[in-house]
């Protein structure tokens, strides 16, 4: 197979498409843009070494793989930003209230309907290539019992959607807000991703360790960092507090 800067690549089945995507990039056959699509996917993943559950066909399983060369290394969470915003901009066409949950989950009102794994390639100090996995729930209707608010667009909305169309509607997206971070630099997206920030200016509960406590989420730093408030000013990295829903 000859790929081509943007191709769109569809697959019947695959452990795992950020595994298929970073197996072409260590191969040496992957380029910038190149989009690989999955029908159905056995062992997919998501943050913290959790697994992503999807009926076959019925979702977007979707992994991106993106020239990082003109970003630093510790410049990660901008990449992350773009996506989720990218996400953000799929989702407001055919639904509204849309956000982002820290850092990177996609949120309809207090449902989850989509989730995003960025896997890099490091060489000494050159960020050189990311794997930008998404998975959004599109038509399917039931969902294990383990899984605490899973929501799909097709239960929003009532209708049944072509998943590769949206897909490729997804890609576009996601490489409109690369091209934007790459010219203009992170800023606009950064702004754009704490406007839609789930429960922005709103009391949660947060737990870290064994203490759970209520605060105000403020918003997100540019070091990827949740910035909180209440009897102080708090900021926490990822992995540090979990959502208590």
């Amino acid at each position: 197979m000859i790929e081509e800067p943007g191709s769109f690549i569809v697959l019947d089945s695959v452990d795992s498409t950020n595994n298929y995507a970073m197996a072409q990039i260590h191969a040496g056959t992957a380029l910038h843009g190149t989009s690989y699509f999955a029908y159905d996917q056995l062992s997919g993943k998501g943050r913290l070494a959790k697994t992503w559950q999807t009926e076959k066909g019925k979702n977007i399983i979707l992994s991106i793989v993106l020239n990082t060369s003109f970003l630093a290394v510790y410049q990660q969470f901008h990449l992350n930003v773009a996506v989720t915003v990218a996400c953000i901009d799929f989702f407001n066409k055919y639904i509204n209230n849309n956000a982002i949950k820290w850092p990177n989950d996609i949120y309809w009102n207090d449902s989850k309907a989509g989730g995003i794994l960025i896997e890099n390639v490091i060489r000494g100090a050159s960020w050189q290539w990311a794997v930008v996995g998404i998975g959004i729930n599109i038509n399917q209707r039931t969902f294990q019992n383990n899984l605490p608010n899973p929501v799909s667009l097709s239960q929003i909305t009532g209708e049944t959607y072509d998943v590769v169309n949206l897909a490729k509607e997804l890609q576009r997206h996601v490489m409109n807000r690369f091209d934007a971070l790459k010219k203009d630099g992170h800023e606009n997206l950064f702004s754009i991703y704490n406007h839609f920030l789930y429960k922005r200016d709103i009391q949660v509960r947060l737990k870290k360790d064994n203490i759970v406590f209520d605060t105000e989420i403020v918003g997100v730093n540019d070091q990827g960092q949740l910035l909180t408030r209440d009897v102080m000013e708090r900021s926490f990295n990822f992995n540090e507090v979990e959502w208590l829903l």
